[in-house]
């Protein structure tokens, strides 16, 4: 692993994100060989904007296209996540890229011994899960190439997130999520409707990766930390003044005003 090119990588998401400008992948794209260098690229520029403190992040997303994929996790900015109903104001977006999501809050501590691969499987890390929201990620990027950026530039870019609204929590319970339904309304066009569309299975499906990578460094995943779980509805495209809405019947529904 080059630090030097992973201050590079750093620096140039540092400067987009502070000038709100994009900068060009094609230029630093070469120097990420893996993934653990686009995750040092998310510390440094975290630690760089001063997004968490000495405190571990409260926010998180997750996933990946299926089972078989390398999971990807990104911790997320907390004055990017807001509450529905959520008005966007003046927030600094690219791109308004919209995904439907099933948001998962911890109940407890979660210390890495407590999420090593021989302690915690998918059954043991569900019970750690104490509520649920549906959530809506606004899809963006620092990125000039945008969402057409390398694999490992989009993932150092916290997997081209742009911000991130929940709604209200409810007691997580066991459901079919083969059966659940999602429906997104952008602005006056017709709805999206899918149903057992998350590309898991399951959402809690991923709980073992992510707080194995969220404890890997000694840290502690502390009770509320919430990670959102991968979107239903691919990645719809919403602009500026479009009222957005997700719901999931049985589960609720959240909105933001972009």
């Amino acid at each position: 692993m080059s630090h030097s090119t992973i201050d590079v990588v750093a620096q140039a998401l540092v400067h987009a994100r502070g000038a709100h400008v994009a900068s060009p992948a094609a230029e630093v794209a070469g120097g990420l060989a893996q993934a653990d260098e686009a995750y040092a690229v998310q510390q440094q520029v975290a630690q760089a904007l001063g997004w968490f403190g000495a405190a571990p992040p409260g926010y998180w997303k997750a996933g990946g296209p299926s089972r078989d994929a390398v999971l990807t996790h990104a911790p997320l900015p907390p004055r990017g996540v807001w509450t529905s109903p959520a008005t966007a104001g003046d927030w600094p977006f690219h791109l308004r890229g919209i995904e439907a999501e099933i948001a998962l809050r911890i109940g407890r501590d979660v210390d890495p011994a407590s999420a090593s691969a021989a302690t915690l499987d998918v059954d043991g890390a569900r019970a750690l899960v104490d509520a649920m929201t549906v959530s809506i990620e606004i899809v963006d990027s620092r990125w000039q190439e945008a969402l057409d950026a390398p694999a490992l530039c989009k993932l150092a870019d916290l997997q081209s997130h742009g911000a991130l609204v929940l709604g209200e929590w409810v007691p997580f319970v066991a459901r079919d999520w083969a059966a659940q339904a999602c429906e997104v309304r952008i602005g006056a066009r017709a709805s999206v409707v899918r149903r057992g569309t998350h590309s898991l299975g399951d959402p809690a499906w991923l709980l073992p990766a992510w707080l194995r990578h969220a404890t890997r460094h000694g840290q502690t995943v502390a009770a509320g930390t919430v990670v959102t779980t991968g979107t239903w509805v691919g990645i719809l495209e919403a602009g500026e003044g479009d009222l957005v809405t997700a719901e999931f019947p049985g589960i609720g529904h959240a909105s933001v005003q972009l």
